[in-house]
């Protein structure tokens, strides 16, 4: 049974005791293909971001680092350009043939709100080795906008595999033969399905968005309330190219729309660094039944989460900035994204977080 862990076994490690929490579970904690792990009552700002390593506890490390604790229980803003690491509710007690990986969730990445999980010794950022036992830590960096955060509030995904279930090429060019992965672009498969940004506006001009770089702060609990002009400028082309700006955080959309088929998982991984002076993907899990005719999709677009890094770089219509994994699934899940189930970027184009009123 290698692939990665539906929503129903997931509800098994909760049985068995592998997986366990200092607050009871909450409705709509499971995903499809993931769950959603809650903050604790304490942030711990940090004077630097840091790994456990070998043999070492986040604990200690704390010690080493912490510059002052924030109670989290009425609410607390975690200032842009800080670190903090806050201990979250949920426990791990793996077995040895089961391993983990974390991400940020979808709205946290579009909020350029760097989330990644930190655990006992380890020495890497969201990877949780086969039979690890231990808390979970998350370690919060928010780039563009200061945020309110409270305890239970999910900000990061994990993800449970058994085995490798990777698709190899072949395999991912079989599977688009037969479910049609992508569409409006070509299938370019080499070590995953590649993704193209999308600069060629349909009805009117807007291609994207950048974030403002001095704006107030966003409670993460409110949902449509903001006025995106307050936090974002308009990028608008005809051009179908746009000139990134070091150090400026963007919202762009795929050209292409994915499709992830019941049985599968993927995960975006960034694209070579040697071509271009950019990152794309924060949050980078997408769910079985994305884009997924049947649960309400019919196709998706990818929204991309870019940062320019040292120079300025143009970025041209359908230039490959990433690409999809695909995995296996072990089962498939009782209930798939977007069918039933409150999935806020089924069938989406170009979208901000859902902070912000449409």
């Amino acid at each position: 049974m290698t692939g990665v862990l539906a929503s129903q076994q997931i509800e098994n490690l909760i049985a068995e005791g592998a997986l366990s929490a200092s607050h009871p579970f909450v409705d709509g904690q499971i995903q499809p293909a993931s769950l959603d792990l809650r903050l604790g009552k304490t942030a711990y700002r940090v004077r630097a971001s840091f790994l456990a390593g070998h043999e070492r506890q986040v604990a200690d490390r704390l010690a080493e680092f912490e510059m002052h604790q924030i109670d989290l229980t009425d609410g607390a803003v975690l200032e842009k350009g800080c670190v903090y690491v806050v201990p979250l509710m949920e426990v791990l007690d793996l077995s040895s043939d089961v391993q983990a990986i974390a991400n940020a969730k979808s709205s946290t990445g579009r909020l350029d709100l760097l989330t990644r999980v930190i655990t006992d010794g380890g020495v890497e950022f969201d990877r949780i080795p086969p039979g690890y036992s231990g808390p979970l830590f998350a370690e919060i960096c928010p780039r563009s906008f200061s945020v309110l955060v409270r305890p239970g509030m999910r900000l990061n995904q994990i993800r449970f595999r058994r085995g490798q279930s990777v698709l190899s090429d072949a395999e991912l060019t079989e599977l688009h033969a037969s479910d049609m992965l992508v569409a409006g672009g070509p299938a370019v498969i080499s070590e995953g399905l590649g993704f193209s940004v999308d600069l060629e506006p349909g009805q009117g001009d807007l291609v994207g968005y950048r974030a403002k770089p001095h704006t107030g702060v966003i409670d993460l609990d409110r949902i449509g309330q903001y006025d995106p002009a307050d936090f974002w400028d308009e990028l608008r082309t005809n051009g179908r190219q746009l000139v990134l700006d070091p150090g400026a955080f963007y919202i762009l959309v795929s050209r292409e729309a994915v499709h992830i088929p019941p049985g599968f998982a993927a995960e975006m991984a960034p694209y070579l660094a040697m071509v271009g002076e950019f990152r794309v993907h924060y949050a980078g899990f997408f769910d079985p039944g994305f884009g997924h005719a049947p649960a309400g999709g019919a196709g998706a677009r990818g929204v991309l989460e870019v940062r320019c890094h040292e120079a300025p770089f143009v970025l041209e219509h359908g230039q490959t900035v990433g690409r999809l994994v695909y995995e296996r699934m072990s089962e498939i899940p009782q209930t798939l994204y977007g069918a039933g189930i409150a999935s806020n970027y089924q069938g989406q184009g170009l979208k901000l977080s859902k902070h912000f009123k449409s």
